[in-house]
């Protein structure tokens, strides 16, 4: 279709602010019996027509160039907006589920937050001793994990911006972290090759 450029380096990372909404599958842990197929596709519609609703979609990319760009995946070859901010490669991006913010993990030590339809700046959150490697959203998009080299998670209130809660237990750098969509668990893997679940 076609080939969006801009970047000066390697691009890690890229996230579809629509990602959440348009998945199908059973989301809603109540214990029911998992839908039919089409069922699902019907879910999914409705979560993408409530969520999105006249906003438009968005894909945003985080390079080793230290910059993020979000784009119109739609139309046009150019970013929309030239995201910085961060001062060392950026890890990770993603959308939050309801597609109001960015959030991004950088070897920097910071986890920052990105308006999901501008891509302005938002807030640092700081609190990892060394770099920030992943970053995942409660499924109500009101929290944010983050998994760093410094062996430890870290949990964030979007709301108020500041850390919640710290998670140690790892003997070693955490590259990977994911939230249940039920929000009770999140789990974490690392250099350490251990796997951990935390009830939150």
């Amino acid at each position: 279709m076609r080939s969006l450029e801009g970047h000066g380096h390697w691009v890690n990372s890229l996230a579809l602010s629509t990602d959440f909404v348009i998945r199908t599958g059973a989301f809603d842990h109540y214990g029911k019996a998992p839908e039919d197929r089409a069922g699902q596709v019907a879910k999914a519609q409705e979560r993408y027509d409530t969520v999105v609703r006249g906003r438009p979609e968005r894909l945003v990319s985080g390079s080793d160039d230290f910059t993020m760009f979000m784009w119109d995946p739609s139309s046009g070859k150019k970013p929309l907006h030239r995201m910085t901010g961060h001062v060392q490669l950026v890890n990770h991006v993603v959308f939050s589920p309801n597609g109001h913010f960015v959030a991004s993990a950088s070897f920097d030590r910071s986890v920052r937050l990105w308006d999901g339809t501008t891509g302005k700046f938002i807030a640092a959150l700081r609190g990892h001793v060394q770099a920030a490697y992943q970053v995942c959203w409660s499924a109500d998009s009101r929290m944010l994990l983050s998994g760093s080299k410094d062996s430890t998670l870290k949990v964030w209130d979007v709301a108020t911006k500041k850390q919640k809660l710290e998670l140690p237990g790892h003997a070693d750098e955490v590259f990977t972290v994911d939230w249940s969509p039920d929000g009770q668990k999140v789990a974490s893997g690392g250099k350490d090759r251990v796997l951990k679940m935390w009830r939150y």
